[in-house]
């Protein structure tokens, strides 16, 4: 009998190999309108870098959409060009707040990971965004926002995988 392993059934490092192409590193072309830099970290639950963790990016407002895919090094750390597109409408016409969703894939996950990157400067329409506002815990909802990075260059979003900071996932 001939076993294939998928990428459900390994421990990695099988994201970066087989799944990340140079082109996959943007939701938009750098150096275009609105373009900014987003980058972050994947931490364990104890505070260690996750070296060998997929960020799988993906945005639309209905009209446009971007798809982008960053693999972590060894400290941990992604970066991709990403822009705001305006929030989608949802079927009952209400809007939700400009964001960009995110699946994570990590050795030791047997399934990829859900959650949301929401823009800080969005502060009206993150307090209108139906699944934002569906989270009661405010210090939750506040970790689903990006942050501008400590050297004024874009935005920061790093990812905790479990423990006290941990990044609330969706349940898809």
């Amino acid at each position: 009998m001939k076993s294939r392993v998928t990428p459900a059934q390994t421990i990695g490092p099988f994201f970066h190999g087989a799944l990340c192409r140079g082109g996959d590193r943007g939701l938009a072309e750098p150096g275009s309108a609105g373009a900014l830099q987003l980058r972050g970290r994947v931490l364990d639950g104890a505070g260690a870098p996750v070296g060998d963790a997929l960020v799988e990016l993906w945005q639309t407002d209905g009209r446009e959409s971007g798809f982008a895919r960053a693999a972590t090094d060894e400290a941990g750390e992604y970066r991709v060009v990403a822009r705001k597109l305006t929030g989608a409408a949802l079927a009952d016409g209400r809007r939700q707040a400009p964001h960009i969703n995110v699946s994570l894939f990590a050795r030791g996950l047997l399934h990829r990971l859900v959650t949301r990157i929401y823009f800080p400067e969005e502060v009206a329409a993150n307090a209108r965004d139906p699944l934002l506002a569906s989270i009661a815990d405010a210090r939750l909802r506040a970790r689903l926002i990006a942050q501008p990075a400590a050297d004024g260059v874009g935005l920061r979003f790093d990812f905790v995988l479990q423990g006290e900071r941990e990044t609330p996932f969706l349940d898809v």
